[in-house]
């Protein structure tokens, strides 16, 4: 369990500026190690829903076992909602949402996801990428049917090819690491990242604060379209 350890960090969510209503939703959960993301399926029956139901189950966890359970813990909670928002036979559309996790005891990190929502890592004055995206550009990519120019331009790239909710049985992904001095965690929608180079990401990421780094990050997001829902988690252990 987490015990009486606890992390600096901070969150925030803002609609997007041709959305109706926000799908995202968020957990930022310092006292208990455990923060996530999760984004509703856009242009599916009630994505906003899918998602706050996602962030509630997580948050509604109990608080105990170590590390590993913890893990197996947040699985079964997604797997058994994904059991729950499957659509019945005969009914049309789907409620889902993408899902990112991150978990933190000591010096042990866990990442969990489905979903095109990411996890980064700042480390060392460098941005890494943990996580890595559940779509089919990426998809296209990996099987080397595309270049990453020309699965960029497909017209279904962003097109999910895992989420909480989907037709098929949820596959999560899971990433464990050792956490060091000075490390700095963010996990945000496709809303967010697709609105700032890699560069403007990790430059964002070197605030002094999480919270510094969440308003940098908006301030910069929020300058430009900033069409698609948007949410961020900073977390520094």
């Amino acid at each position: 369990m987490s015990g009486a350890q606890s992390w600096l960090s901070a969150g925030r969510t803002a609609q997007g500026k041709s959305r109706a209503r926000n799908e995202d939703a968020f957990l930022d959960c310092p006292q208990r190690g455990c923060w996530a993301v999760a984004d509703g399926m856009g242009g599916h029956h009630a994505g906003n829903v899918a998602s706050q139901w996602v962030v509630r189950s997580l948050a509604a966890l109990p608080d105990q076992g170590d590390f590993d359970q913890r893990i197996e813990a947040v699985r079964r909670c997604l797997r058994g909602l994904d059991s729950q928002l499957q659509p019945a036979d005969g009914v049309a559309g789907i409620m889902g949402s993408t899902v990112v996790v991150l978990l933190l005891a000591h010096d042990r990190a866990a990442c969990i996801w489905a979903g095109d929502s990411r996890c980064y890592l700042w480390r060392g004055q460098r941005l890494y990428q943990l996580s890595r995206d559940h779509s089919l550009q990426q998809q296209l990519i990996d099987t080397q049917q595309l270049s990453p120019e020309l699965a960029q331009a497909h017209p279904g790239a962003r097109a999910l090819t895992r989420a909480v909710g989907a037709r098929q049985p949820l596959s999560l992904e899971i990433l464990e690491l050792r956490s060091q001095p000075g490390d700095v965690f963010l996990l945000c929608s496709d809303g967010l990242y697709q609105g700032l180079s890699h560069r403007e990401l990790g430059n964002a990421m070197s605030a002094s604060t999480p919270r510094q780094v969440v308003d940098r990050l908006f301030s910069s997001v929020l300058l430009g379209p900033a069409r698609d829902d948007l949410t961020a988690v900073v977390v520094r252990p």
